[in-house]
């Protein structure tokens, strides 16, 4: 899950991809005009913000076209506390590293850059600043 440590985020309604569950603080990306929760395969440019609430089966919305909210990064270096899948180490602040998951950094992998690795709190814990949306570092139209 990605937690928003530092710096400037907004809050914006987006339509959410209808009868699709949702973890609360994943990353969220487009597909076809609405969200999905993003992919170890999300382009960064993509790739919208963090949404905050999880959505259930169970909900009595599920099925319903609406909007969600999604915290987005309205600076550049906002810094979110996520968790990596293993092996988190020093040498890796600096580094780009790609998803797992909408929730999880892939310290393992650098394809896609989502995130960049700035300070590390456990081997499976680290603070990164997203590579996402379009003021992300990454080329549009890879």
């Amino acid at each position: 899950m990605f937690i928003r440590k530092q710096g400037k985020t907004k809050f914006l309604w987006l339509p959410v991809t209808v009868s699709t569950t949702f973890s609360e603080n994943g990353l969220v990306d487009w597909a076809s005009g609405y969200l999905t929760e993003a992919t170890a395969i999300s382009k960064p440019y993509n790739i919208v913000g963090v949404i905050r609430h999880a959505i259930t089966a169970a909900d009595s919305d599920y099925a319903v076209a609406r909007m969600v909210e999604v915290e987005v990064p309205v600076e550049l270096n906002v810094i979110w506390e996520a968790p990596v899948t293993s092996g988190l180490v020093a040498a890796d602040r600096g580094l780009f590293q790609d998803i797992t998951d909408n929730l999880t950094v892939n310290r393992a992998a650098s394809t896609l850059d989502v995130a960049q690795c700035i300070k590390v709190r456990s081997t499976t814990k680290g603070y990164f600043i997203l590579n996402i949306g379009v003021g992300g570092m990454g080329v549009i139209g890879d």
